[in-house]
């Protein structure tokens, strides 16, 4: 649940910190006083938009801070995240400047907004006071009836594009089957050409070394034959020489141990000298001119040159070239296979449609639950004996999200048919069908998220309705933290914890504060939301709290 609030210099307010606390918690005040900057900073702290305009007038920077209990749902992501654990807490804060830049942290270490988005997800779920608009949204009733259902669409969306992706190749195919025979013929003719050459993936290298060698075969021939001279066979040669000097210092050594240990180190020397003539005399027997291969080096060289000023690549990029030219003639004949692609768009079809309708069962089996659960809720709502159904309408074509439409249906009053709820209701009726929703889903919400938000969702109810609405929220709040904004003093008498909201100027500018109100300041609150703080008003007041204790 969350536990606190902090906000500074955010849109009205200076400094302001709010304790809550777990059950069904009001936020009441005058209207224009800041009700639901509260909402909108909370909204700020899980990731909504930054907007220069939350900078209080006068300041260089908007902050707000929110703690929750960490629920056990997100201790897997933020391990995976990177973020440490706060002993059963989870920190959140946000900044925004007069720039428009904004920051962000989680348990203290930098994070996205994007991540504050997600950790949202499984934190705080906010009824907006519009949210009777989306009910005439196809999307967002689809969307409603899908997660009641527990429908995870990402199998459908997925086989759906992979379906529109087989569909455009195989159009494409048909359209352009004279331009793709033209690009295969000419890639057929460029492989054929580059096909006679066979160049070999490391042959320019190889072929390169040769040329060389044996372009300069006699200079190499004379510098071996040279080397060979003075290492062994020259007169004097290095070997007889380091011979001479051993035995020299063999002689010095019976005089100075020294020096005969040096004799033994050019002994040892004599052996890679002697090993170096033997090879230079391999050499120069297996090493003679061949301006036979010469030749045919040359020719293959030229070859090889041509063909790569032909085709505008270094020569020992051709191979690679010809394995390109060859995968794009694979793909383009896989492009223009007419009939394997009608069969792979056969398959991506077949496997949307398997899917579609996993979808279509779950929304069948949930719907009836949904109709039936809205139409209970309503009854107390000033809709008794109306009805709510959730109709699943076929659609005429596929469609990416499924394959059929969802449309909510109302009979406002007993003894009229459901109709389209968009055509019937009216702005009153849609205000309290929304809030009929918004507690049904709640409940199953309640078991996933701690914290429910209300922002004036009951807005345009009054009377025995408005004590429906308050009955309701203290219901949900037993199982779960409910925060709401309301102008109603039948639904602040039933809450557990009630917050005003004042406005007021300090130092000749607007601010807004925030008190929690018990005992005789509570009862002046609801007097003041009945409408005065009279005597009369008073024990009005003192008796809606009562009998809501009750």
């Amino acid at each position: 649940m969350l536990r606190r609030l902090a906000l500074r210099d955010f849109v009205l307010v200076h400094r302001l910190e709010l304790e809550l606390g777990r059950g069904f918690t009001v936020l009441t005040g005058e209207t224009g006083a800041g009700k639901s900057i509260l909402v909108d900073a909370l909204q700020f702290v899980l990731g909504a938009r930054a907007d220069t305009l939350s900078v209080r007038e006068g300041a260089t920077r908007a902050e707000v801070s929110a703690e929750f209990d960490s629920p056990a749902s997100l201790a897997d992501w933020l391990d995976e995240a990177g973020f440490e654990a706060a002993e059963g807490l989870l920190l959140l804060r946000r900044t925004v400047d007069e720039q428009g830049r904004s920051r962000a942290w989680i348990n203290g270490s930098s994070a996205t907004v994007a991540q504050l988005r997600e950790a949202a997800e499984h934190l705080v779920e906010i009824h907006g006071q519009h949210a009777w608009q989306s009910l005439t949204r196809p999307a967002a009733v689809r969307a409603l009836l899908d997660e009641q259902a527990g429908v995870d669409a990402r199998a459908m969306n997925q086989a759906w594009r992979a379906w529109r992706q087989a569909q455009q190749a195989l159009e494409q195919a048909r359209t352009q089957v004279e331009a793709l025979g033209r690009e295969r013929e000419r890639l057929l003719w460029q492989l054929g050409e580059i096909d006679k050459l066979e160049p070999g993936d490391h042959e320019w290298d190889t072929l390169q070394a040769e040329h060389q060698r044996l372009a300069h075969a006699q200079s190499l021939l004379e510098a071996a034959r040279q080397a060979l001279d003075w290492l062994a066979e020259g007169d004097p040669a290095v070997d007889t020489l380091l011979d001479r000097a051993a035995a020299t210092l063999d002689d010095a050594g019976r005089l100075d141990p020294a020096l005969g240990a040096l004799a033994q180190v050019l002994r040892e020397a004599q052996s890679p000298l002697q090993d170096a003539a033997r090879t230079l005399q391999a050499y120069l027997c297996d090493t003679e001119p061949d301006p036979a291969r010469l030749a045919q080096l040359d020719a293959r060289l030229a070859a090889w040159v041509a063909l790569a000023r032909r085709y505008r690549c270094p020569p020992a990029e051709l191979p690679a070239q010809r394995n390109a030219w060859r995968a794009e003639l694979q793909a383009l004949d896989a492009a223009a296979d007419l009939p394997a692609l009608e069969q792979a768009e056969r398959q991506a079809q077949a496997q949307w449609l398997e899917a579609a309708r996993a979808v279509s069962a779950l929304r069948h089996r949930h719907a009836p639950q949904l109709s039936v659960a809205v139409t209970q809720a309503m009854q107390p709502l000033g809709m008794a004996g109306g009805r709510f159904e959730v109709a699943l309408l076929p659609g005429d074509s596929p469609q990416p999200h499924g394959l059929e439409s969802v449309e909510f249906l109302v009979a406002g009053h007993a003894g009229s048919s459901p109709r389209p709820l968009a055509k019937v209701a009216s702005g009153g009726e849609l205000s309290r069908l929304a809030l009929a929703i918004a507690a049904t889903t709640a409940r199953e919400l309640a078991q996933a998220l701690p914290t429910l938000v209300f922002d004036e969702i009951d807005t345009g109810v009054g009377g025995m309705v408005a004590d429906s609405v308050g009955r309701l929220m203290k219901q949900l709040g037993a199982s779960s933290q409910v925060l709401a904004v309301t102008h109603l003093a039948q639904v602040a008498a039933c809450a557990d914890a009630h917050v005003v909201v004042a406005k007021s100027v300090q130092g000749g500018a607007a601010a807004t504060q925030v008190q929690l109100v018990t005992g005789e300041a509570r009862v002046a609150e609801v007097a003041r939301m009945l409408g005065g703080e009279r005597l009369s008003g008073l024990a009005h007041a003192q008796a809606m709290l009562g009998s809501a204790r009750a």
